[in-house]
Order: C-alpha cells, then sequence, then structure tokens
C-alpha cells in the first residue's frame, strides 16, 4: 500500500511523526509537509507568482520525507504531479493534528482541506486529530486505537465520489475513552473573531511566531493597524447529542463521513419540484 501523509502543524509537528509511525505497519509512507504552520488554510492552494521550496529530508524517518513551503493541499497535489512518488497513492491521511477539527473547524480546517484534495484525486482520504493544541501532545489513544478503525474503514469503504472520513480524538489517556461514535458534524461557531494584534493570545494554543514562518514579520505600511482572528466558541442551541465535538469532549472518539461534493441533494429535489427548471422558447 502507497499511502501519502502531510499536515497542518508544519513538518516539525510532533502529530505528524506519530501518524507516519503508525501507518508505517500499513505499506510504504510518503510524507510531504509544510515548511511552516498553516492551520485554518481550509483547501487553499499556493497559486501565483511564487516560488515553493521544496526539500528532502533524508534524515527523517519512518518512510520518505520532505517539506514544501505551501498549504497542506499543494503538499498534496506535488505528491501526486511530481515524480516524489513513482505512482499514485492508495491512501491520503493527514494529521496528527494538535487540536480539534470538529463542529465548523472542519470547514476551515487545512488538515481535512489536505484530505479533500486527496479526495478529489479519487483516492480514499482521511483526517485524523486529536483535541489538544499542546506542542508535546501525547497521542497515545490514537496510537491505540486508529489502527482498528483505520483498518474498518478501508475494509468497507464505499464507492462513493468525494467521500472523506474526519476522525477526532478525545485528550484523554487510553483507558478513559468511552468509545467510538459515528458523529455528525457540529454546528459551533465562532463570534466576534477580529481583535487588535496580541501574540500573547496564541499561547493558550502554544503556537509560537516562528511556526508561521516570515509572515509576521512584514512591517505595516503607514495608516495600517494589526489585527488578528480569535473568536469565542459559541455553540448552537439546536446541538444534538450526536455531535462531533459534543461526543468528542465527552470523551468518545468520532467518526465523522464528509463529501467533497456540497450539493445540498434534499434541496435540489426540493427546487425541481417548485418547477424552478424552465425551458426558454427561442
Amino acid at each position: 500500500m502507497k499511502i501519502l501523509i502531510t499536515n497542518d502543524d508544519g513538518y516539525h509537528a510532533k502529530g505528524l511523526r506519530a501518524l507516519a509511525e503508525i501507518m508505517s505497519a500499513y505499506g510504504d509512507v510518503t510524507v510531504i509537509a509544510p515548511k511552516y504552520h498553516q492551520s485554518a488554510m481550509g483547501m487553499a492552494v499556493s497559486l501565483g507568482f511564487k516560488k515553493l521550496a521544496f526539500k528532502e529530508l533524508p534524515d527523517e524517518k519512518p518512510g520518505r520525507w520532505a517539506y514544501l513551503d505551501a498549504t497542506p493541499a499543494s503538499c498534496i497535489k506535488l505528491g501526486l504531479n511530481l515524480p516524489f512518488i513513482d505512482r499514485k497513492p492508495d491512501v491520503v491521511i493527514t494529521g496528527i493534528n494538535h487540536g480539534s477539527n470538529a463542529a465548523s473547524a472542519a470547514c476551515y480546517s487545512a488538515t481535512l482541506g489536505a484530505a479533500e484534495e486527496g479526495a478529489l484525486n479519487g483516492i480514499k482520504s482521511i483526517g485524523v486529530s486529536l483535541c489538544d493544541f499542546r506542542h508535546d501532545a501525547d497521542f497515545t489513544v490514537v496510537r491505540k486505537y486508529l489502527p482498528a478503525i483505520f483498518e474498518m474503514l478501508l475494509k468497507y469503504w464505499p464507492d462513493v465520489y468525494g467521500l472523506m472520513y474526519n476522525i477526532n480524538f478525545p485528550a484523554v489517556a487510553p483507558e478513559d475513552v468511552k468509545g467510538i461514535r459515528v458523529a455528525r458534524q457540529g454546528r459551533g461557531h465562532w463570534e466576534k473573531e477580529f481583535r487588535e494584534w496580541d501574540p500573547e493570545v496564541f499561547k493558550k494554543y502554544f503556537i509560537t511566531e516562528e511556526l508561521y514562518g516570515d509572515l509576521n514579520d512584514r512591517p505595516l505600511e503607514p495608516g495600517e493597524k494589526a489585527y488578528m482572528m480569535v473568536g469565542d466558541f459559541i455553540d448552537d442551541e439546536a446541538e444534538t447529542a450526536d455531535a462531533d465535538h459534543r461526543l468528542n469532549d465527552e470523551g468518545w472518539i468520532t467518526i465523522t463521513a464528509l463529501n467533497l461534493d456540497k450539493t445540498d441533494t434534499a434541496e435540489t429535489a426540493r427546487l425541481r419540484a417548485l418547477k424552478f427548471d424552465q425551458d426558454f422558447k427561442r
């Protein structure tokens, strides 16, 4: 089995190494990860007249490693389009993200955006996250339970266009996990997101400025004022017990089936029933 791995925390992240070690039991692992932290980039790709620095990392193990100074989705694109890999991978698996990608975080997540890039190319794709932002997070719970989940998903993977899976692990010891639940994406979201720039805020997420490369070193032009996006998480009153983020908070591992195809099939059928389809006479 050929396995392509990336993340959005950068190639130095402990979660990336843990995932590579877990997946090396299943086949040939190739890791192409961002040079710097790339959270909340979604499925963005690094387009434009910009040099994208690529470097092979022969001392990194297991598998074959490299970094690309670009978004996680771009890392997957590189793996599919350059001869760094001798053939199309059988699986794209991304993470292990330091922090939850449940609820509306799934809409912004670059970990899941990279998995979407895999799904777009017809490859079985999975995003994996641990609900712990710390750089030194303990990934023992993922090491214990991910292999069986991965094997089960592969065994029963349906022939459905755009399908991908979002797996979130609670930040608890393996013996404290309540179990596994198939969940839906929660509706919790962030509000009051723009605040004046203050690097100290990032400390609660264990993120330092150097993880972002030189982005924060750019001087402000006259008249400019620096802001940052750090909001307050607001849960939706309509939430029910099967929301992924709520289950994670209660100690459950969640598996949420997502799809690249964002068509709302029920609404499409409703619009057709309302006779929105029309033919204009010429």
